[in-house]
């Protein structure tokens, strides 16, 4: 299947998320809606890339963001001086650095929070579907 992501998540402060995710993630802003049906949202992605975050908020009914420790988004950085930037960009973003739940996270990589308690991995390898 060759499809586009898109993952969806509530924010209970859009502004606060979007810019966070601009600047950590070194993303752009695709698009951007207000008042659908009662729904705000910005879509971050690469334009060239295979998936983009849209986040959101509801004006009438706010959700509140419920993330588990476990909800994670990982990146896979193989090289170790595009890895260090990218961790210092989420920091200076105001994502805050946390343990990893699963140890596995942390043996080669380093675990971020948003205020909403949504985690990135940044993790110091290439992806491989062999374990």
């Amino acid at each position: 299947m060759n499809a586009h992501l898109r993952i969806a998540r509530p924010a209970s402060n859009l502004a606060r998320s979007v810019e966070m995710y601009l600047q950590g993630l070194s993303l752009t802003e695709l698009a951007r809606f207000s008042n659908h049906d009662g729904f705000d949202g910005v879509m971050l992605g690469d334009p060239e890339g295979p998936f983009h975050f849209e986040i959101t908020y509801c004006r009438h009914h706010p959700v509140t963001p419920a993330p588990t420790a476990e909800d994670l988004l990982v990146f896979y950085i193989a090289d170790p001086q595009a890895w260090e930037e990218r961790c210092a960009r989420l920091s200076a973003a105001g994502f805050t650095e946390v343990s990893s739940f699963n140890p596995y996270w942390a043996r080669q990589g380093r675990t971020f929070q948003d205020p909403d308690g949504y985690r990135i991995v940044i993790q110091r390898s290439g992806w491989s579907n062999t374990p």
